[in-house]
């Protein structure tokens, strides 16, 4: 049995294209009545000037679905191509296809722009000795995060969690409202229930070492870099060696220029918002092909 990426899919999520055609074409569509309901055929093309992962297909399926198209792909998800490539054909009447396209292409670049980043800081900490989780972050899109979580997933990495309700978080506001690490820990745990991991973010060695002894079960060391971050990192593991289960999260400010030094194995997750924020779109388009003249 082959897996899907398409089957993580929640049911829920086709409405939002019915949302993505109305923010599209609210009133009339007049480009569409000058083209008229002449059946066509349009080529997919996935263009640029460097390799690109496809993600983001469902979607793009479904837009042209809604409109009454059939899609054809000839890359699959997940896979790599080299531009130009012909990656799907679509068909369907020339109103339908120039009613769906702009909604559908702009879907499938974001989506497809955030795999290829994910894939490519990914293979960069792994060339760097990195064993450790890459993650994103919640700094997602409003009303596009499933898209956007989608691609991450696609480009091989961790989506870290998915919304407020997945995971217990406690940043440094938590901390300041409630008093102190260990009370914000403890008023978390008593309603968070034992099914939900907690991950605290702190700022230094002492706070990460409060946490740990407070029962966090993730520690987020936020811009901590350099030889600190080695040093708290090393030191606290062996200190808790044997007394307490918990993992290190690195965090803030992460890059391509400086991942070799936060990429460090002494840390067991590194989380950037690189892969999804200010990320480079792929490049579509889609044609309508001329009939040929028998």
């Amino acid at each position: 049995m082959s897996n899907s990426y398409e089957h993580l899919l929640p049911p829920s999520w086709k409405p939002q294209v019915t949302a993505w055609l109305a923010e599209d074409t609210p009133a009339f569509d007049y480009g569409g009545y000058v083209v008229g309901e002449v059946h066509r055929e349009a080529y997919l093309f996935g263009k640029g000037k460097t390799s690109a992962v496809l993600a983001g297909s469902p979607f793009f399926t479904e837009v042209f679905t809604y409109v009454g198209c059939e899609v054809e792909w000839h890359v699959k998800e997940g896979e790599v191509f080299e531009p130009v490539k012909h990656v799907a054909t679509v068909r369907g009447k020339a109103r339908h296809l120039l009613l769906g396209e702009r909604v559908a292409l702009n879907i499938l670049a974001r989506c497809s722009g955030i795999a290829t980043k994910s894939k490519r800081i990914k293979d960069l900490a792994r060339s760097y000795g990195f064993n450790g989780i890459i993650a994103g972050t919640r700094k997602t899109t409003p009303g596009f995060r499933l898209v956007e979580k989608y691609g991450m997933l696609v480009g091989g990495i961790d989506p870290h969690r998915h919304d407020l309700s997945s995971m217990i978080m406690l940043k440094d506001n938590h901390v300041w409202s409630s008093g102190s690490i260990t009370a914000a820990i403890q008023q978390a745990r008593a309603v968070g229930g034992f099914s939900l991991l907690l991950d605290i973010e702190v700022g230094s060695e002492a706070e990460a070492d409060e946490a740990i002894d407070a029962g966090a079960d993730i520690i987020m060391l936020d811009n901590i870099e350099g030889d600190e971050l080695v040093n708290v990192a090393r030191g606290l593991k062996e200190k808790w060696k044997g007394q307490r289960k918990f993992l290190f999260e690195t965090s803030g400010n992460i890059t391509e220029a400086n991942l070799q030094e936060r990429a460090i194995n002494e840390i067991d997750i590194l989380s950037t918002s690189v892969v999804h924020q200010s990320v480079q779109h792929i490049d579509f388009s889609l044609k309508i092909q001329i009939p040929k003249s028998k």
